[in-house]
């Protein structure tokens, strides 16, 4: 049975792609398959609430439609605007309503304690409970079209069911290293501008940070970027059960023909 499975690895996703640029070092991929670590993430339990669903016969529901397919994907898309929204209308770079304001050093705050991750920190949480917030229940509304029908359909949402709840934790575990990444990213930034400084001779100006070219505006810019690609990461499980319902839908279709 175990070698039948690919050695798929997780490793390429855009978050992932996105937080390799921001360092220097070459992460090898890692040498588990996705069943290996999947097999170290779940508990006994876990197992049993798997196997279960796996091997479930769902009775037969509704006949699925392509426009619940089509309506659940313009609300996918919708909630991925709002997020991309949320995330590049942030009052510096960009202007509009701004639901989560970027922070930027005040004019008055010394450059060594404008020099503080803690405010992008929170920025980037407040950010992750937007999507949680936002996302959240899409998933479960994508889910809900596929509950009940037989076959592969049915058993996708179980499985999808089980896996967002056994999940869960370490899915935010993960994530959360994320802004802690980031701020590794912001002291070699300051540490480098600190040089610049030094060897320039130059006085600094903290107001001056966040001016294009500036290492804060830069950091700014990769710092949304990483959100981006986390916004489509937590998307990625919607999208695939709408591909799935979708699928159902012209398998139904075809089979009335």
């Amino acid at each position: 049975m175990a070698q039948g499975l690919s050695r798929t690895h997780i490793n390429g996703s855009g978050l992932v792609r996105a937080l390799g640029g921001l360092t220097a070092a070459d992460v090898p991929a890692s040498r588990q398959s996705f069943a290996d670590r999947l097999g170290q993430w779940l508990g006994f339990a876990d197992a049993l609430t798997l196997y279960s669903a796996l091997n479930a016969d769902a009775a037969p529901a509704d006949v699925a439609t392509s426009h619940e397919a089509a309506a659940l994907q313009q609300a996918m898309a919708r909630v991925r605007d709002a997020l991309a929204e949320s995330i590049t209308i942030d009052g510096v770079f960009r202007s509009g309503p701004v639901r989560i304001e970027l922070p930027t050093p005040g004019p008055s705050v010394p450059p060594e304690k404008a020099a503080d991750f803690a405010p992008y920190h929170r920025y980037y949480l407040a950010h992750q409970r937007d999507m949680a917030v936002r996302i959240g229940p899409l998933r479960a509304m994508a889910r809900t079209a596929l509950q009940g029908r037989s076959g592969a359909p049915g058993r996708l949402a179980a499985l999808d069911a089980v896996m967002d709840q056994a999940l869960a934790a370490r899915e935010r575990e993960l994530l959360a290293t994320v802004p802690v990444l980031l701020g590794r990213r912001f002291e070699q930034r300051y540490e480098a501008h600190r040089a610049t400084l030094a060897e320039t001779r130059t006085a600094d100006d903290s107001t001056r940070w966040i001016l294009p070219g500036g290492w804060l505006a830069e950091f700014c810019r990769e710092m949304q970027s990483v959100l981006l690609a986390e916004v489509d990461l937590r998307l990625q499980p919607i999208a695939g059960l709408i591909a799935a319902l979708d699928e159902a839908a012209a398998n139904e279709m075809t089979g009335k023909q």
